[in-house]
């Protein structure tokens, strides 16, 4: 209580007295809530079918017709006929890959050198459409980096950072920034598999 409401005598208002009960939310959906509020585009399926009808759409609603393909094992989602895989990226063309991790606390995107191969994430296109699974959630940056060491134990992967912006703002002008940006413009196409 403030030095002067006890001098006074100054009762405290009701709202202060109520304590603000903390809601515990799943780790999908305390995924979501981040990752939208940050301003990602996330396409919830089910089952196989669905992610390639939404990742159809999504070629369409931004009138893509080529891709560049990041992680070799997706090329069976994409109809080649409708979509050109090109065997380098450009500034025009999304970016198709996978990722090791969602962080769940903050809504980021963890990748390695399994899927940007030495390219920092930086030098990529601002488009990117990322597909992974339900079981790739973990609670936060520590569990992500632990599954990584898990799950590569003879060969640790590098090149690990995250997307942790979702909105593309060219008019930044904050010299820190300049060339390190890790924003992009993200289509998440999320799997449930457990």
């Amino acid at each position: 209580m403030n030095f002067f409401k006890k001098l006074f005598n100054i009762p405290e208002k009701e709202e202060e007295n109520h304590q603000e009960q903390e809601i515990n939310l799943s780790l999908d959906d305390l995924f979501v809530q981040n990752f939208v509020e940050k301003g990602g585009k996330f396409l919830y399926c089910s089952e196989k079918k669905e992610v390639i009808d939404n990742l159809k759409n999504v070629f369409a609603e931004n009138n893509w017709d080529e891709v560049y393909l990041l992680d070799e094992r997706l090329s069976s989602l994409l109809n080649k006929n409708e979509v050109k895989v090109i065997s380098s990226f450009t500034e025009k063309a999304p970016i198709f890959t996978s990722c090791e991790h969602l962080i769940a606390d903050k809504g980021d995107i963890l990748f390695s050198s399994n899927q940007l191969k030495s390219t920092r994430l930086p030098k990529y296109p601002s488009n990117f459409i990322v597909f992974a699974t339900t079981s790739q959630l973990v609670k936060d940056t520590n569990q992500g980096l632990t599954g990584i060491k898990t799950n590569n134990k003879k060969n640790i992967p590098t090149n690990i950072c995250s997307v942790k912006n979702y909105s593309i703002n060219k008019n930044d002008d904050n010299f820190l920034n300049y060339g390190n940006s890790n924003s992009k413009n993200l289509y998440l196409l999320l799997l449930e598999d457990l």
